[in-house]
Order: structure tokens, then C-alpha cells, then sequence
């Protein structure tokens, strides 16, 4: 039985569906009363979860956490690092401390954990970075502790930018390319690590089978791309003009930090774990991950 929180966002919904296709015993973790027998209640604002139902879970997938594309208010700052960390805490003390304990803990993360890092080349070896993204993912993977100090097998998904037309960030590019309006933010220098939503879900089942996969784990394109790289691609998929930049003061002035350290850092990141473990990507280059997601 494998049992997954954030079932209902853009990564949940497409791996619960994969793993039902290939015939796994899927439970969701929801925040309301159960109202169907695939479903089991949880409250991670207070600490509650029915660890009753847990019994019998061999995997558990833990997604949840509040949407980062917000104004970084104060409280919003606190919402997006509580739902993450409280609700990992809980899960992985829960299962420590059962007897039947599952046999992996797969968590998620974002190579955001790296901060802006410029030009530097970065894998599951490199020391985290700087800012609020940073200091919220290292509080994120702590929170796995109370599981892999009992044993269980943890893995941590350091996820780049989804690609998918029908959620996520290329949505909202969408508008301005359609117009003719797109083109690079910034300098269009900073770099990006980026991956198809189908290769992501795929990592997943692999971290899933493979029991050597552990630790932190970069779930990105072996092919991260610059922001201007990305634009042009958007661009000739559309076949629309890139053209128009938008000033990073414009994102500074309109959306605060969460602009700044979401669109203007630049993350070089490399899937050295997955690499290593034979893993094929079906998406390798942003222009064929693109096509794939806007048909």
C-alpha cells in the first residue's frame, strides 16, 4: 500500500493515476472527513493523522505544502514553511513509531534548497544556499529525521520547475507568448532547472523500485536552461516573438522577494543520483518537453 499526501495538486494527481495504472493499493492523506475507502484523514496544523489506517504502508509520498506563488507576506511566510514542516514532522514520526513501519519516505524538496548560486554547477553534494526558499527546504528535509533515524528508507525529491500545460508555471507564461507579449525576465542569464511533468513522476516510481535511491535527490533535466534559452523555446513552440523582456525591477517592484528568488535566482542543477542509477529521461531538452506539454 503506498499512502501519498497532496494528491489533488499537479505532481499527486499524475503519480496517484500512474501508480493505479500499474497496479499499486493507492491511500490519499485529506484534509477533510474520509468520504471514499482510498482516503485517510489527516490535520497537520494540529498534529493529527489516523495512524491506524496507516497499517499495512509500505510507502508513503509526502507532497503537500502551500503554493509559494504569493506575496511573501509575513504570513505567508509562515504558512508556506508550517504546511511543509509540520506536515512532514508528523508523518515521519507517525511512522517511526509504528511497528509495522513502511519501508520508504519519499519527501518532496526544490533545488531552491541551492539559493542563487550564478553560473555554479550544482548536485546532491553541493552546501545549500541563502534566502527564505533555502532555509525553508533545509527545515523541510530535516523534518524526514525522526523517519531514517528509525531506518526507513528516506528520499527527497530536490524538484525543478514542473513543466505541464495544464498547471504549474507554463500556464501563466502562456497569456503574454499567446500575445506576442513574451520574452526574457530579468537578464534572461539566470539559469533554470526544469522538468517535464511525466519524467517527474517517473522518478518517482523509480525511487519507489530501486532501493539504493536515498538521501537528497535533484529531480531535474539533465539540461537546465537560461531564462532567455527558456523565452525563445516558448517562443518557437508558439510560434510567437520573445522579444519583450520584463525589467527584474518590474519583478521586484510587483511580486517582493518571491519574485526575486523565484524568477531571478539562477539554479544550475544536475540529476547526478538519478543519472547514475540508469535513470532515461522521456523530456531531456525544454523544447521537447514543451511541445510534449502544449500538444
Amino acid at each position: 500500500m503506498i499512502v501519498i499526501s497532496g494528491s489533488h495538486g499537479l505532481v499527486g494527481s499524475a503519480l496517484v493515476t500512474a501508480l493505479k495504472v500499474r497496479g499499486d493499493d493507492v491511500r490519499r492523506l485529506v484534509r477533510h472527513a474520509p468520504r471514499a475507502a482510498d482516503e485517510i484523514a489527516w490535520n497537520p496544523d494540529a498534529g493529527e493523522i489516523d495512524g491506524a489506517a496507516l497499517e499495512g504502508a509500505t510507502v508513503v509520498i509526502n507532497l503537500a505544502g502551500e503554493n509559494i506563488a504569493q506575496r511573501w507576506t509575513r504570513n505567508a511566510k509562515r504558512r508556506i514553511r508550517d504546511s511543509r514542516v509540520q506536515g512532514t514532522t508528523l508523518i515521519a514520526r507517525t511512522i517511526a513509531a509504528r511497528s509495522d513501519k513502511p519501508n520508504l519516505l519519499v519527501n518532496a524538496s526544490a533545488v531552491g534548497v541551492y539559493g542563487d548560486r550564478g553560473e555554479e554547477e550544482l548536485d546532491e553534494r553541493s552546501a545549500t544556499g541563502a534566502g527564505f526558499l533555502a532555509s525553508v527546504c533545509r527545515d523541510w528535509e530535516a523534518a524526514t529525521r525522526p523517519a531514517s533515524d528509525m531506518g526507513i528508507r528516506v528520499a527527497m525529491l530536490r524538484t525543478g520547475v514542473v513543466l505541464d500545460g495544464d498547471g504549474g508555471a507554463l500556464p501563466k507564461l502562456l497569456v503574454p507568448f499567446r500575445l506576442g507579449l513574451g520574452g526574457r525576465i530579468g537578464s534572461g542569464r539566470q539559469w533554470m532547472s526544469w522538468i517535464a511533468l511525466g519524467d517527474v513522476v517517473r522518478a518517482v516510481l523509480q525511487i519507489v523500485d530501486d532501493a539504493t535511491l536515498e538521501g537528497p535527490i535533484d529531480t531535474v533535466s539533465p539540461n537546465p536552461v537560461r531564462n532567455v534559452e527558456l523565452a525563445r523555446a516558448l517562443g518557437r513552440v508558439l510560434h510567437r516573438p520573445a522579444l519583450i523582456p520584463v525589467p527584474a525591477i518590474a519583478i521586484r517592484l510587483a511580486l517582493g522577494t518571491m519574485g526575486v528568488e523565484s524568477l531571478l535566482a539562477s539554479q544550475r542543477a544536475r540529476p547526478a543520483r538519478l543519472l547514475a542509477c540508469g535513470f532515461r529521461f522521456e523530456q531531456p531538452t525544454v523544447e521537447s518537453a514543451l511541445r510534449a506539454a502544449l500538444g
